[in-house]
């Protein structure tokens, strides 16, 4: 994370460095150079309608809450009010590297659009400045840094880049393997009828299950804008994690069928919806047309979801469903507070 933010740190300041540290004077540059001028000033093409736009918002919003190797951070501190600390400090942090982030577009447009060196080469020698970037258009920022920094600190960003990649790979992939084996297995379809060797063995086994698909979809999306799949993964957190998380949060009524249905019924909804959607549907797999007008699906998902939570949960009339409204007050006091938390975890 450290060499991450002063990377990106230095990079935005040599951007700004080359021109006087006047942000009007790169913007000026930058449509200069594009191909659609003064149109990148206007809002982003990445979404078409209100309605993409609303959906994108609530995903990336609400999506942040229910990333699964996000939340087991919590899981890294000493107690309640340790993690309040912690998430007072990532977010900031967080938003300054966002703020970053559009010197850094800018930045790669007004110097890499003005340089040939940065393109491939058609026969006639000519290039489009939209899509013939060396390593595509997912490398503006690694070819950036090659041109503020020159090829010690594009070195440096790759390495970076590729350690934060494993960082979040890794820790999807330890939260993927842990569900399968602990959480699924071991408590659902085990019942506690198992060994601690045979859960760590079928989580290696998970792990490599997880893997290989992962790179096959990495593949079969090697094209896809990046920005634009991260949409999508936040999408699913938010459909499927936040939901359950906000209800049996907030929610005294929220049942562990309620809970279950509704996260299955989100995290379905959501990946149906994706693939159904144009950028899959006709861009990746081929079809004429999508089965499913918007690619950003979090606006129809999230509601679904919530909405099943409170019906099933309402229709749960079990024991442990009373019990569970029972103990609500105290669990509620634990998450607004802190207080009692320790003494919980311990028992």
């Amino acid at each position: 994370a450290c060499l991450l933010l002063g990377g990106a740190t230095f990079m935005a300041v040599a951007v700004l460095f080359k021109y006087g540290f006047n942000p009007e004077a790169l913007f000026a540059s930058a449509v200069q150079v594009h191909p659609k001028g003064d149109a990148i000033m206007a809002p982003g093409g990445l979404v078409s309608n209100p309605v993409e736009a609303i959906s994108l918002g609530v995903g990336l919003m609400f999506g942040t809450a229910g990333l699964p190797h996000i939340l087991m951070r919590f899981f890294t501190v000493s107690d309640a009010q340790a993690a309040r600390k912690s998430v007072f400090y990532a977010t900031g942090l967080i938003g300054y590297f966002y703020i970053l982030t559009f010197i850094i577009g800018f930045g790669g447009i007004a110097l890499l659009m003005s340089d040939p060196s940065y393109f491939k080469l058609g026969a006639a020698g000519t290039f489009d400045k939209l899509k013939d970037m060396i390593g595509g258009t997912n490398m503006v920022a690694v070819n950036l840094a090659n041109a503020v920094g020159g090829p010690y600190f594009l070195g440096f960003i790759s390495a970076v880049a590729f350690a934060t990649i494993l960082a979040v790979v890794a820790g999807l992939t330890l939260a993927g393997a842990s569900a399968i084996s602990h959480d699924l297995y071991a408590q659902v379809i085990a019942r506690g009828r198992t060994t601690e060797k045979h859960e760590v063995n079928l989580s290696k086994i998970s792990a490599v299950v997880i893997g290989i698909v992962a790179i096959y979809l990495g593949y079969v999306f090697e094209n896809q804008n990046v920005a634009f799949m991260v949409g999508l993964a936040f999408a699913v957190a938010a459909s499927c994690n936040f939901p359950v998380l906000a209800m049996s949060i907030l929610w005294r009524g929220t049942t562990t069928w309620g809970a279950l249905t509704g996260g299955l019924v989100g995290l379905l909804t959501a990946v149906i919806m994706v693939v159904l959607s144009k950028a899959v549907w006709v861009a990746t797999l081929g079809n004429p047309a999508p089965l499913f007008p918007y690619d950003n699906p979090a606006l129809f998902s999230m509601p679904l979801a919530f909405a099943t939570i409170w019906v099933v949960s309402l229709m749960d009339k079990s024991r442990r469903a009373q019990r569970e409204r029972a103990a609500f007050e105290a669990q509620y006091v634990r998450s607004e507070t802190g207080i009692g938390a320790v003494g919980a975890n311990a028992h």
